[in-house]
């Protein structure tokens, strides 16, 4: 026989792909927004986006509602309104007077879709404490916020005078070859009112949601500033000390993932980026460079 499924799903399963093409009406619209010359307007376009990106996907787990097709929507979405639309407006703020400006949005955008297939076979329908590589949404909201910021009165009389097309350009290279990284950027932290950890977090983020709201101009760019290196340090004092985790630290464990997804087996060796250096130098000097490739 059969199983039935519970009425409340019936109800309510197409509001994480209503979020999600939520998410892809902002993007579109950064789009257009960035071709008509507004940029302030396109960047809380993205901000807006990636809000919905991360409902979305709670929705989905909290009502049970997640499925292969959610997974396939999301990562389409987030293509064009974390990799398209940011690449976007770069390319219309700094690259468009050049002939070969387009190329580092081309690289910009190809990352982010190799990024999101990755993340698909590797995470897609888990539950998460941290990422495998930046996440596209971070990446996309670092580079739409720069504009917001570049207007305010600290930068205008404090940073003004840097070469921000250079800076900019290449900040969206190192980004792209973040995503495709194998550094791991934590997620959203867990708070709760039981722990003493939970609290301080809980405040943390009150902190963080006050000070967004209240001059978002100033927060945004510097808070994914400071996201995207706190991971590339990280990666480097766990590369400097060796000390590898002992359990998945790219999956929470105390959370029960979706109905049908597997566990795959890591080589944290390959999450360090001194050991893939150091194997990738025994292997040269052991077999040779013809037959690195055989080896790694």
């Amino acid at each position: 026989m059969r199983p039935v499924r519970p009425r409340l799903q019936r109800g309510i399963i197409i509001v994480p792909s209503a979020l999600t093409l939520g998410n892809l009406l902002f993007g579109i619209w950064a789009i257009v927004s960035a071709a008509r010359g507004d940029f302030e307007r396109a960047a809380w376009l993205i901000v807006f986006a990636g809000i919905f990106d991360t409902v979305d996907g709670r929705v989905a787990r909290a009502t049970s509602t997640g499925s292969r097709f959610g997974e396939e929507l999301d990562s389409l979405v987030d293509a064009i309104s974390f990799g398209v639309a940011p690449a976007l407006i770069i390319y219309f703020l700094f690259l468009n007077d050049g002939t070969w400006g387009w190329v580092a949005a081309f690289f910009y955008v190809s990352s982010t879709v190799i990024r999101l297939a990755r993340f698909n076979v590797e995470q897609a329908g888990h539950a998460k404490v941290s990422f495998h590589g930046l996440p596209s949404p971070s990446a996309g909201m670092t580079l739409a916020t720069f504009y917001p910021f570049s207007q305010t009165a600290f930068f205008q009389t404090t940073l003004s005078a840097w070469r921000w097309p250079e800076l900019i350009t290449g900040l969206m290279i190192v980004l792209g070859f973040l995503m495709m990284s194998h550094i791991l950027y934590p997620v959203v932290p867990k708070f709760g009112f039981r722990t003493k950890r939970g609290i301080l977090t809980g405040l943390f983020m009150l902190a963080c949601i006050t000070a967004a709201i209240a001059t978002p101009s100033i927060f945004f760019f510097p808070a994914f500033m400071a996201y995207v290196s706190y991971g590339i340090l990280k990666s480097l004092a766990i590369g400097f000390f060796e000390r590898m985790p002992d359990v998945d630290p790219m999956l929470d464990e105390e959370v029960g993932d979706e109905a049908g997804a597997e566990l795959r087996d890591i080589d944290y060796r390959e999450l360090s980026p001194w050991q893939r250096f150091r194997k990738q130098r025994q292997v040269r000097r052991y077999y040779g460079a013809d037959d690195q490739e055989d080896h790694l």
